[in-house]
């Protein structure tokens, strides 16, 4: 039988432990997020006080998209939206991540762009290309060029920073660029005549835009992430509805310091998914209309492109119970 001495000790621990929990159950869900119009659309419920309405408390921080990763690799985030293959590229270089939530798959915003004369795929064989070598583009790139009959052999890689792109493309050192908004909008408008010759709406699924979780903070607050989810349908609910869009475009562009009528192509270049259309793309299948194949095909290419050495365990990257359960 214990003592009294032993008893106070086990009764103290226990409301330690408790405190311990009630402190970390306390700090708010730490979320990165970058300028992506999938993920630029959380400014509406941050805004309109959604999350607070919901019962989870968050802190949002804003980041150059690499830089969130960066964070999120470092410890420093809870969760953060990446690219499904990004996803897979982080968590091979040491910080593994949980696919929670699918926010869009990208659906024209990102781009081949070709100099003046330049009107298809075709005729970038034997050209130069600038293309962030291991990253999305480059995989997008491939798939053009691909669905053109060609290879990367038939045109020549000239590895450039995504945010430079536009005047890498204005410097006539390239012949096209590959890149995404707000960089492909940008050499559009840097060099007149320039043309997007492919663009991720030719592949759709091609580029899945995640919420990833640490598996840390998914499994100790999963109740939490399920309330952030919640919360994401309504904000889809009020950028999709005609009534209410205006506003949303107004919020999600002045968070990038533009005018609601410069925001609202990236919006139209962004499949933004309903919780329906969601359901369908987390269901597993070859191919891009499911984010299990769209990831293995990354996985494939990350490993050819010796982004990391070794194959990742897809699955294991993809939790859909949380939008399935809804």
């Amino acid at each position: 039988m214990k003592s009294s001495l032993q008893k106070a000790v086990v009764a103290l621990l226990g409301l330690a432990f408790a405190g311990m929990s009630l402190v970390a159950n306390a700090e708010p869900l730490r979320i990165g997020y970058s300028d992506w119009p999938g993920w630029v659309a959380w400014e509406v419920a941050i805004e309109k006080q959604w999350f607070k309405e919901e019962g989870v408390d968050v802190q949002f921080e804003w980041f150059d998209y690499v830089a969130s990763m960066d964070a999120f690799a470092a410890g420093k985030l809870d969760g953060v939206g990446m690219t499904n293959g990004d996803a897979l590229v982080t968590g091979a270089t040491g910080a593994k991540s949980v696919m929670i939530l699918m926010n869009d798959y990208s659906n024209g915003n990102d781009m081949v762009i070709a100099k003046p004369g330049i009107q298809s795929m075709k005729e970038l064989k034997g050209k130069k290309v600038g293309v962030e070598v291991g990253f999305v583009s480059h995989l997008m790139l491939l798939n053009a060029l691909k669905d053109n009959g060609m290879t990367e052999a038939d045109v020549e890689l000239v590895n450039v920073p995504t945010n430079e792109t536009p005047q890498v493309l204005a410097s006539g050192d390239v012949d096209a660029i590959v890149a995404w908004q707000p960089s492909s909008g940008q050499a559009l408008k840097l060099v007149p005549g320039s043309t997007a010759i492919y663009t991720s709406a030719n592949a759709p699924g091609l580029i899945y835009d995640m919420y990833c979780a640490s598996p840390a903070s998914y499994a100790s607050r999963k109740d939490d992430w399920a309330k952030v989810i919640k919360v994401w349908y309504r904000v889809v609910d009020y950028v999709q509805d005609p009534e209410t869009q205006p506003d949303a475009l107004r919020i999600m562009a002045s968070r990038v310091g533009l005018s609601p009528e410069e925001y609202k192509p990236f919006l139209q270049g962004t499949k933004i998914l309903t919780l329906a259309e969601a359901k369908k793309h987390f269901a597993k299948a070859e191919g891009f209309s499911s984010v299990y194949g769209s990831s293995k095909i990354a996985d494939d290419f990350n490993v050819a492109n010796k982004v990391y050495e070794s194959p990742q365990d897809v699955d294991s990257f993809i939790d859909p119970s949380l939008t399935m359960g809804m």
